[in-house]
């Protein structure tokens, strides 16, 4: 059997798998994971570049999620787990850089992942300081198979992209220190809009099937506030006997507020409700 290699990380963390990160199935939920990989992005530390914001050597900023992605690979049951992060950075841009994940239960793979942050100014993008560039240098995961997701195209941010939409309604438990929807909640609020989806289309009440997705890769393109009244487009882009492939949006009237691909299970979703004529 051929073997699959993968990167060497410069940092691992030890993860504490918590109740809450589970599913309903007791295995990790994929939020739950993306809360593993933000975990270990938080550890990491750049000594250099601290230094320099603590002597009040570098103006005021944010470093900003512009895109996280998270898949999981194979399901991690219970509490017990024994769970590692690995983390690296696998691209330095300009104003901004992305870090590379993997996660690990056991021994095994059974995750991956990764973020780009931007740094931020009062008037735009800021130049990356010389003291965070070595910092990340020293952090770059060596021989990087993997390559940059293609920018969606601009379609997805229009409405009428979509063939499906549910309502959600921001909670105060939603928003987080920076004073909007945190983006984890964001996704769970695409979460929802599959269930949503998965109602409609099974036209059954009650609980309906766990076919939530085991990928997503988000794009944050806008604010999402509290209190606010918005809405998740759902459109299936393609699908085969075991998955569903989704196209999913954030929007408040016609403006699009973030977007995201997701790939959940099939399970009892008919040919005819994934299709052109499918739920609306």
């Amino acid at each position: 059997m051929e073997s699959i290699s993968y990167p060497v990380f410069p940092v691992q963390c030890d993860i504490q798998v918590r109740q809450g990160d589970l599913g309903r199935n007791g295995a990790v939920s994929t939020v739950g994971m993306a809360r593993w990989l933000e975990d270990a992005r938080i550890r990491l530390k750049m000594p250099r570049f601290e230094r320099l914001v603590g002597a009040g050597e570098f103006g005021p900023h944010q470093i900003i999620l512009v895109s996280q992605s998270v898949e999981q690979l194979a399901p991690v049951y219970g509490t017990d787990a024994d769970v590692q992060v690995h983390t690296g950075i696998r691209r330095i841009g300009r104003s901004s850089f992305t870090y590379q994940q993997a996660v690990f239960a056991g021994g095994e793979r059974v995750g991956s992942g990764g973020a780009t942050v931007l740094n931020l100014g009062p008037a735009g993008p800021l130049a990356l300081p010389d003291e965070l560039v070595a910092d990340l240098s020293d952090l770059s995961v060596p021989d990087s198979s993997e390559t940059a997701a293609a920018r969606p195209d601009a379609e997805r941010r229009q409405r009428d992209h979509y063939a499906f939409f549910a309502p959600l309604r921001a909670r105060i438990g939603d928003v987080d220190i920076n004073q909007h929807v945190n983006y984890l909640a964001l996704a769970t609020w695409y979460d929802e809009a599959v269930a949503a989806f998965t109602a409609a289309a099974i036209g059954e009440g009650g609980l309906v099937p766990d076919l939530s997705p085991s990928s997503y890769r988000i794009d944050y393109i806008g604010e999402v506030t509290y209190p606010g009244d918005y809405e998740i487009g759902v459109l299936v882009r393609s699908f085969d006997v075991d998955s569903v492939r989704y196209e999913l949006g954030i929007f408040v009237g016609s403006t699009c507020l973030g977007i995201a691909d997701a790939i959940g299970g099939r399970g009892v979703l008919s040919a005819r409700s994934l299709g052109p004529g499918g739920p609306r």
